[in-house]
């Protein structure tokens, strides 16, 4: 995307900020980094104690797609975040029922990844030179906050933690391909183009 736009700040979510937002935030900055090298992704969750490492498993996936989030932290979600946050990727509709909650104006910003990529889908994908901020207004158009009541496969990425290690690296194979959808879709990046694709 052009200069003349300002840097995207995009901001993940997920329960605790150990598991699908770590996968998503790092898969995420090194999809798009690789369209957009002024982007900047950041996770958090909706609770959860603050400062835990990610389980081993999330580690140990995330190697296979050489990435490196050892050193991450969990940390909890503030109004501050979400309002700066030009994106708001929730991993369920119950993470962007709670950024609506907490920061009432972030909701056109606010999407489950899976419902992004829908909307995307249905509407068209990001013009060249077109703001983030432009593109999210397009697809908002007939979105109705009700839409994300319940639980849903259709927005949910399932939470592994607490399973099996073929239950994470199922989360992250889910993960790396929605990616790589948004990727296309809003950075125009093809996904059998990207770098460092597995």
């Amino acid at each position: 995307m052009p200069e003349d736009h300002p840097p995207d700040r995009v901001l993940v979510l997920c329960t605790a900020n150990r598991c699908r937002s770590v996968m998503a935030a790092a898969l995420l900055a090194k999809r798009l980094g690789a369209a957009d090298a002024s982007l900047a992704v950041r996770s958090a969750g909706v609770g959860g104690s603050t400062g835990e490492r990610p389980p081993l498993e999330v580690i140990a996936v995330l190697a296979d797609y050489g990435l490196d989030v050892s050193r991450h932290r969990s940390r909890t979600v503030s109004a501050a975040d979400l309002d700066s946050a030009s994106l708001v990727l929730a991993m369920a509709r119950e993470h962007a029922r709670h950024a609506a909650v907490v920061a009432v104006g972030s909701w056109p910003r606010v999407f489950t990844l899976k419902e992004l990529i829908r909307r995307a889908d249905r509407a068209r994908p990001r013009r060249v030179g077109e703001s983030l901020a432009g593109w999210l207004t397009v697809l908002n158009t007939d979105r109705d906050r009700f839409d994300l009541l319940g639980e849903d496969p259709a927005d949910d990425v399932a939470d592994p933690v607490g399973g099996p290690l073929a239950g994470y690296e199922a989360t992250a194979a889910e993960i790396d391909r929605l990616v790589r959808e948004l990727a296309g879709l809003g950075w125009g990046w093809p996904a059998a183009g990207l770098p460092g694709q597995r």
